[in-house]
């Protein structure tokens, strides 16, 4: 038997260790199944560099280390298919959408009594705080600040119905 076809048969019997050493490196079972596959490729390919009197195994161990290593960098830096998924590129809303949403938060706010109106044009519209708010409407901060919130709170049920 010459010296390929030992290796060759000992390669063979050293299969179940490598998937095993592979395991550490993936959890998947194709992917353990790709990297025993591509080292005993490269094992095949280099056996004139496998030095007589060496251990088979510690070689072909340190390949699949090696091949993993080299994966993993490479993997790292592809994006594969990145650039063609449609649905992570940012997209404008219908002009038409706004406009009706629009609208609509105009009925809202019309369907509002008059000071909670106001209250959300000089506060929200007119971005006036609610102190300056207070004072032109003669009254507590505190009474500016409830109408407010008691005005979107209302606006929000309107919306949502």
């Amino acid at each position: 038997m010459c010296q390929n076809a030992k290796i060759e048969a000992e390669l063979l019997e050293l299969l179940p260790a490598l998937r095993r050493f592979a395991r550490r490196f993936y959890s998947s079972p194709s992917d353990v199944d790709d990297l025993v596959q591509d080292t005993v490729v490269k094992v095949l390919s280099n056996l004139d560099k496998f030095e007589k009197g060496t251990r088979l195994e510690s070689w072909m161990f340190t390949i699949m280390r090696n091949t993993f290593c080299t994966r993993f960098g490479v993997s790292k830096r592809e994006h594969v298919g990145m650039d063609d998924i449609l649905d992570r590129k940012a997209c404008v809303q219908p002009q038409q959408e706004w406009s009706l949403r629009g609208q609509e938060l105009e009925k809202a706010i019309a369907a509002l009594p008059k000071f909670s109106r106001d209250a959300i044009k000089i506060v929200f519209i007119d971005g006036v705080s609610y102190e300056e708010a207070a004072r032109r409407f003669g009254c507590p901060t505190g009474t500016v600040k409830s109408r407010v919130n008691r005005a979107r709170e209302r606006i929000t049920e309107l919306l949502n119905t």
